[in-house]
């Protein structure tokens, strides 16, 4: 998660000095720090981390403070309207020229070939647009492997054990799942500090009972396992993958 991190603090630098180039102000956007990362999981395991941040609602009200005041919105406001379309253009390039890739679950997405950020990709990757299509290859794949998971009687073993201790500790919930559906409404009518207080001491008993139970870690061991054996019809793009974030870190170190 560092050298994620890492990569994107560099390639915030290059569309910074991109934009500068294209004769606009630009501000690096907040970078999603190692610890705002582990926010998704498919459970919470670290009890120091659920102690300080529950389930990551300080993280999300970081953000939308964030999409509120940055300086880039209130730059881009402050634009005539003819400058705030070859902004965004500068910015985000267009679709008249694409990159296009199929996902492995269906469909297809696409990306601009021109902009700022294709540009600093192109500068961190090598190649922008390989790196784009085996980046969305490899993160699309979940939806072929997660129900192979979610049915592994290793992992609903687990669960059941991890339920069974979450009850005993008067939280009766039956999966991780249960308490991501009810989350909202376990704080429905709380101020800010109250839903943060009552989300943490949920979350750290989750991780305790995931902990004792080690339903965090057999949930990454399973997750290993069914993503490598997917993997294996798309080593090509698993290879590119792999061989572009080392080379994007590289490249990073070195601005």
């Amino acid at each position: 998660m560092a050298e994620e991190v890492e990569v994107d603090r560099a390639e915030q630098a290059l569309v910074t000095r991109c934009m500068q180039r294209r004769g606009f102000r630009y501000w690096p956007l907040p970078v999603l720090s190692v610890q705002a990362r582990k926010v998704g999981a498919y459970v919470v395991d670290d009890v120091a981390w659920a102690r300080r941040y529950g389930y990551g609602r300080s993280f999300d009200a970081a953000a939308q403070k964030a999409n509120r005041s940055h300086p880039n919105i209130t730059y881009v406001k402050g634009l005539p309207k003819k400058e705030r379309v070859r902004y965004s253009r500068a910015l985000d390039g267009t679709f008249t020229h694409t990159i296009t890739t199929e996902l492995p679950s269906g469909g297809s997405v696409r990306t601009p070939r021109d902009g700022c950020y294709a540009q600093a990709r192109e500068q961190l990757y090598g190649d922008y647009a390989t790196w784009f299509r085996a980046k969305k290859t490899v993160t699309a794949l979940t939806p072929l492997y997660v129900p192979r998971i979610l049915q592994d009687e290793r992992l609903t073993s687990t669960v059941a054990a991890w339920s069974r201790c979450m009850k005993a500790a008067g939280r009766p919930f039956q999966s991780p799942d249960a308490i991501r559906r009810e989350r909202e409404s376990l704080i429905h009518g709380m101020t800010e500090s109250q839903a943060l207080r009552s989300e943490s001491a949920l979350a750290v008993t989750e991780a305790e009972c995931a902990q004792q139970t080690s339903l965090g870690k057999t949930a990454r061991a399973l997750e290993t396992e069914y993503r490598d054996k997917v993997a294996r019809d798309y080593a090509e793009e698993f290879t590119a993958y792999r061989r572009m974030r080392l080379s994007a870190l590289a490249r990073a170190h070195s601005l």
